[in-house]
């Protein structure tokens, strides 16, 4: 395969671009165990059609799942916060359940499409039209996952059986008619013409007496609120990139083709993707990027030396990490506590430094080697703190905060709904909205025309989001008043005006573009309504799926 794509491509892979490089910096120290991500890594692994699912099966799927994840979200499941290991095994079995289904289905895809694919993709990933080459994604991006050329190409070759499947099984949902599409376009394109009066908490604050008797009741009535989290302590030993500079520096400039290697790269790419810089300054900058790579594989050898002889150090006990660290004059820092939401507040941790925060105890006080941007850390266990409700005495201050905006926003609100009856009375006897609201004392706001298709409404600035204000004006009659909307600063009460007719000359120029994609996203409800069937069915003879299937009937 790779002989046949680099027929068809010439690629480029040194975008140099900063971001690309520094981004596979940052995969090295953090591959996981080829079997890690899934419960169900060995063993029984279920049926699936009547296919009972091998190892390989199940490996071949994960990978598959894996670059899915990494090609929409430029990072691994498994190092998302928010996405679990159960999220995670639940996409591999639907990757195996499509992929049992293609081959009953008899779905193949031929070397043609797949080359196109696979350049495609390349493309992608580059800048002003120029592909990555396949062996730098592979080394930087592939192998430290586990991964490989093969796992990229059953990816993509799947990935065009499920756009093969999405046309065969939504086939249903593609026979929308021109004139259902029209009808649609009017509904999302159709605008309105509006005016609002915005009520704010910030402008009531002033109206709030705090009072202690007020506040103290508000604390024993919201104390549960004011629960702090389960939180952690740690120090670190932090192995900064700078540091490393000069060292890389000088081992690269050792090497007699260094400066040639960096002036072939822009020969090949400086022009297009430095185009702003003169040659001499775009060389420099390619200069830096790769010292900065080098530097960063430099501070993560020193922090692996430092984890390993701190580790080794018998019995094991956090202090080790400061002991060790001081011989070797090194300063430990101690974080403040923090939560496992937010991480430390100190700076701006990676998300794989909270985790490792959190799964410190007495018997594995020590983690790491941990890479962030600007370096890798070394961690050890300083204090677990757990969750608890901190006294009045120790929060009044943030206490008698939540109060005063709190109040000031029922003000707002009350202000709001009372302006919304007022300006119905008004109106009824012939005074415009403009005028009711300028009667009340509010400031009436002249919205630009708006359709459900639109994304964004300068006037709204910070009152509310552009959902809450299509929400009322679509629910509400042309020349009526919507009713008091609440949002979280206080509320809105929105008067539309009436609605504008649609541009024919520019819905004609969008219809053929409208039509198809309402076409696919018809074709992807009714292929998704499908898939839920199927795995409702199949993956009932899982091992995983029967977890949760236990796990829910328990609840």
């Amino acid at each position: 395969m790779i002989g046949s794509i680099r027929k068809h491509s010439g690629w480029l892979w040194w975008v140099i671009a900063g971001l690309t490089i520094i981004s596979f910096v940052m995969f090295m120290g953090s591959a996981p165990n080829r079997n890690g991500a899934g419960g169900s890594a060995a063993g029984n692994f279920g049926t699936i059609y009547g296919h009972t699912l091998t190892a390989a099966d199940f490996q071949k799927a994960k990978a598959e799942y894996f670059l899915y994840f990494w090609m929409r979200n430029q990072q691994w499941p498994d190092h998302t916060p928010g996405v679990s290991a159960d999220e995670t095994e639940q996409g591999i079995y639907i990757r195996l359940l499509l992929s049992a289904k293609a081959q009953q289905l008899g779905i193949h895809i031929g070397q043609d499409s797949l080359v196109t694919a696979a350049n495609e993709f390349l493309r992608s990933l580059g800048r002003n039209g120029q592909s990555v080459p396949l062996d730098k994604f592979a080394e930087q991006v592939l192998a430290p996952k586990g991964l490989g050329v093969a796992d990229l190409e059953n990816f993509l070759r799947d990935e065009l059986v499920v756009q093969q499947m999405i046309q065969v099984l939504g086939l249903s949902g593609a026979l929308v008619t021109p004139q259902e599409a029209s009808q649609l376009y009017d509904r999302e394109h159709q605008q309105v013409s509006a005016q609002a009066v915005f009520f704010a908490a910030s402008n009531y604050l002033a109206q709030v007496v705090a009072t202690p008797a007020a506040v103290g009741q508000f604390y024993t009535n919201y104390m549960a609120a004011y629960r702090q989290p389960d939180r952690v302590q740690v120090n670190y030993v932090f192995f900064n990139v700078t540091n490393y500079f000069a060292q890389a520096k000088a081992e690269l400039n050792k090497t007699n083709d260094f400066a040639a290697y960096v002036n072939s790269i822009y020969a090949q790419y400086g022009a297009s993707q430095f185009p702003d810089l003169k040659p001499e300054a775009a060389k420099a900058k390619i200069s830096e990027l790769l010292i900065r790579e080098r530097a960063l594989r430099d501070a993560h050898n020193a922090a692996n030396d430092f984890a390993t002889a701190v580790f080794a150090l018998e019995p094991a006990k956090p202090e080790n990490l400061i002991t060790y660290a001081k011989q070797k004059g090194l300063a430990v820092p101690t974080t403040a506590p923090f939560s496992a939401n937010y991480g430390p507040e100190e700076f701006n941790a990676p998300a794989a430094f909270t985790k490792a925060a959190f799964q410190l105890n007495a018997d594995q006080p020590f983690a790491g080697p941990i890479p962030a941007p600007d370096g890798i850390y070394v961690l050890s266990l300083a204090a677990q703190i757990p969750s608890a409700i901190p006294s009045f005495d120790e929060i009044s201050a943030r206490v008698t905060q939540d109060y005063s905006e709190r109040s000031a926003i029922a003000l707002a609100q009350s202000a709001g709904t009372n302006f919304y009856y007022t300006a119905t009375i008004q109106m009824a006897v012939g005074k415009s909205f403009a005028n009711a609201a300028v009667a009340a004392g509010h400031a009436p706001v002249l919205l630009s025309p708006f359709s459900l298709s639109t994304q964004d409404l300068p006037e709204l600035g910070d009152h509310t989001d552009l959902r809450a204000v299509k929400q009322a004006a679509f629910t509400t009659a042309p020349g009526h008043l919507a009713n008091f909307t609440a949002t979280p600063d206080g509320g809105f009460v929105l008067y539309v005006a009436k609605l504008l007719p649609i541009d024919a000359t520019q819905k004609n120029a969008d219809m053929p573009q409208f039509l198809a994609q309402v076409r696919r996203g018809r074709q992807s409800e009714a292929f998704n309504l499908w898939l839920q069937g199927e795995a409702n069915r199949e993956l009932r003879n899982t091992p995983f799926f029967q977890k949760q299937a236990a796990a829910a009937a328990a609840h």
